[in-house]
């Protein structure tokens, strides 16, 4: 499910004469803004404020407060029964990964995220050049599209599992440069893949964090214990903490999550200050998919363009189960949600990402689905809110810019029209979404994605 060279040579090709009808009707520049009694959240303190007004002055929140003054010739919003958070961040995304057989490049998918509230997303392995590209795009075009932080390659064994999106890595001295290139090229994360050894992942993790990068991995060789006691930043996906909790004879399904081995890898993420990223959204569509409709006919992938609707179609029949296996996969399903929850319990921070556009994960709106996951397993509704904006904002090194509505921050927000901390589906309720000030309607950023 990686796309050949010749298609990723076609890709940048295609990238880089983007036409202007992907990138939607331009918006002003930010101006002043201002958003009265509206109910304000706060992210540290799990609670929203009510009757609140925010001023915003060009991209940054200038106040907030009960009594902040209206600047003479601001845009005055009435904030009355609405709800105003941090734009999400989704931590997980692809946006070269999987273009060729979406035949969906991630210029033209990027509004999607925006229009969904997700105001940045994190790439979590891609090919640099086609992400410095699609990067460039959506900071030429804020109006339609979510800032992008860029990743590495996957760091792997040679040759590595994902040839077109793996970087081979066996000799320590190769680490260095490869690091410094990734610097260069203005990556922000540094992520290890399923045959990375530790001596690979040691120095990457060492030449990383000399370099200012944040580490993380989708696990195999390299093991979680060893990983979390070298150091790395994050672990992507629930295996990358199910799979090295389990003792011997057990598997994903029957894992006591009580088993010494589980309680003291988890009490060493937690030691370490390791983040875990579980993508409960990616993993219930492996499982339940191919044969329960409510996934993969839900309404959120209607908005997706027909091209990548098709793939994902054809995916589906790459995954038949038969109905014997029905319960034994809504097991699996509600362990993973049971690994989420002993990590919550123990303090570990948590991040909210989706793993899109994997077959079904709708970009954007497959982090509402994240939220919902999260919630079901156990976290409040202002916990799950957390990790998907000052969490994920903390992971790509930007929580003194974003992640929280507070003054001298970038105005990315989403205003709502019902209070999620209520019911977590109410973040699906997006009345505007404001990126870097720009004041934007969802539907018309929605239109900036192509249909066919």
């Amino acid at each position: 499910m990686i796309p050949s060279r010749r298609a990723v040579a076609a890709f940048l090709a295609v990238v880089g004469c983007l036409s202007a009808s992907s990138a939607g009707r331009v918006q002003a520049a930010p101006g002043i803004v201002a958003i009265k009694n509206v109910s304000v959240f706060d992210v540290t303190g799990a609670r929203m404020l009510p009757g609140r007004t925010v001023v915003i002055e060009g991209e940054l929140i200038k106040a907030v407060g009960a009594a902040a003054d209206v600047p003479v010739g601001a845009t005055v919003l009435d904030g009355s029964g609405k709800f105003l958070i941090p734009g999400f961040i989704d931590a997980h995304v692809h946006l070269v990964h999987l273009a060729d057989r979406t035949h969906v490049p991630g210029d033209e998918f990027l509004p999607m995220f925006l229009a969904a509230g997700v105001t940045s997303v994190r790439s979590t392995g891609d090919a640099v050049a086609g992400e410095q590209r699609i990067a460039r795009f959506a900071e030429e075009h804020p109006e339609t599209c979510s800032r992008v932080f860029m990743c590495s390659p996957l760091v792997d064994g040679d040759p590595p599992f994902h040839k077109d999106v793996g970087k081979g890595l066996t000799k320590a001295e190769e680490v260095a440069p490869f690091v410094e290139e990734m610097k260069r090229a203005g990556v922000t994360t540094l992520k290890m893949y399923v045959g990375c050894t530790r001596e690979i992942g040691r120095r990457v993790i060492e030449e990383g964090h000399r370099q200012g990068l944040v580490t993380t991995g989708h696990l195999g060789l390299y093991a979680a214990q060893d990983a979390v006691a070298d150091g790395i930043d994050c672990l992507e996906h629930v295996w990358s903490v199910l799979d090295y909790s389990l003792a011997r004879g057990e598997t994903r399904v029957t894992c006591d999550l009580k088993n010494p081995r589980a309680v003291q890898l988890v009490s060493a993420i937690k030691e370490h200050h390791v983040a875990v990223d579980p993508t409960l959204v990616v993993h219930r569509n492996m499982l339940l998919l191919a044969d329960q409709p409510e996934f993969n006919q839900h309404p959120d992938n209607a908005k997706a363009p027909e091209r990548m609707r098709e793939y994902w179609q054809r995916a589906l029949q790459e995954r038949a189960f038969t109905p014997e296996t029905l319960a034994e996969r809504r097991k699996e399903l509600r362990k993973y949600q049971d690994v989420v929850a002993e990590l919550y319990r123990a303090g570990i921070t948590l991040l909210a990402g989706t793993d899109s556009p994997e077959p079904f994960v709708c970009p954007g709106f497959s982090l509402h689905q994240e939220l919902e996951l999260l919630v079901e397993s156990g976290l409040p509704p202002a916990a799950a809110l957390k990790c998907a904006t000052l969490n994920n904002a903390r992971i790509v090194r930007a929580e003194s810019r974003l992640g929280s509505v507070e003054p001298g921050k970038v105005a990315d927000l989403v205003l709502l029209e019902r209070n999620p901390l209520e019911d977590i589906r109410s973040t699906r309720s997006v009345a505007k979404v404001i990126r870097g000030g720009r004041v934007l309607e969802p539907g018309e950023i929605l239109g900036a994605v192509p249909r066919k």
